[in-house]
């Protein structure tokens, strides 16, 4: 169902891991957000669309992951965009055979069952130099940085003071780093440093997953990420999402494996050799 939550910008949660689609409506239709997760939730919120009278005139992914790169047909031939790197990974992760198996391997399989993969992963560059999306409706400011993963960006909705985070900020999750990456806790850290200096701007935040907050609260979430992410690099963390009382019980196992990925590149770093001769 979805739920209004600032001015007319509406918003869908998923079952899957409480994750958000966001309809943002414009003169010549909507802009659809990070849409899917369930066949049938899909197609709920197609028909809950229509039913506003509503069309979809641009997708947007936030990033290149596969929870944020679903569609439905219902949804209808619109532009599906995303950040240039985002649009690169994606279809390098398509490329070659047996793709969809390789994909299908980080999918939950009721969901793998029931996906649409003609519809997977139609995700378009925007202009490396736009810093917006081009549509008919309220601008929408495109904050890309490299946390979590590679070309992931945050969406500014000016006109209503809403922030749609992607896959940060979340009350739920842990931040997740990007271990391919050559330095992902400072690419995580600047993504939040991004987040922040726009934060006197934001009214309402908007989660990849979890609960939508206000001002006051993303800026605790910030402090909450920087504070994980910080401790993470020190091989410890003491963060509600990962005790005994967390909304995912196996976020304490993601956890655990970000450390242990963070211990095997020290380990790398100190046995690589220096060039120096004895």
């Amino acid at each position: 169902m979805l739920r209004r939550v600032a001015g007319d910008v509406l918003v869908h949660q998923s079952e899957f891991c409480q994750s958000n689609a966001i309809v943002v409506p414009g003169r010549a239709g909507s802009l659809l957000v990070d849409p899917g997760i369930y066949e049938s939730e899909m197609a709920c919120l197609a028909d809950d669309l229509s039913a506003a009278g509503l069309t979809v005139a641009a997708g947007f992914s936030t990033h290149d992951h596969w929870d944020h790169v679903l569609w439905h047909s219902g949804f209808g031939s619109a532009p599906r965009y995303g950040t240039a790197r985002c649009a690169a990974t994606v279809r390098a992760e398509m490329a070659g055979p047996q793709w969809q198996d390789r994909i299908a391997e980080w999918i939950p399989p009721d969901i793998v069952e029931q996906m649409s993969w003609e519809l997977y992963g139609l995700v378009n560059a925007l202009p490396a130099d736009s810093g917006r999306i081009a549509w008919d409706g309220p601008q929408a400011l495109v904050l890309e940085h490299q946390g979590h993963a590679a070309g992931h960006a945050a969406l500014l909705i000016a006109d209503g003071g809403v922030l749609v985070a992607g896959d940060m900020l979340s009350d739920k999750l842990i931040p997740m780093l990007d271990f391919d990456a050559a330095d992902p806790i400072g690419d995580y850290l600047a993504g939040l440093l991004l987040i922040e200096g726009v934060a006197g701007d934001v009214d309402v935040l908007i989660p990849g997953h979890g609960s939508v907050a206000g001002a006051d609260e993303m800026r605790a979430r910030i402090e909450l990420d920087r504070a994980y992410v910080e401790a993470l690099h020190d091989g410890a963390a003491d963060d509600p999402r990962v005790g005994p009382d967390a909304p995912f019980d196996w976020m304490a196992g993601v956890h655990e494996r970000q450390l242990r990925q963070l211990g095997r590149r020290r380990l790398g770093c100190a046995m690589r050799p220096t060039g120096k001769s004895r």
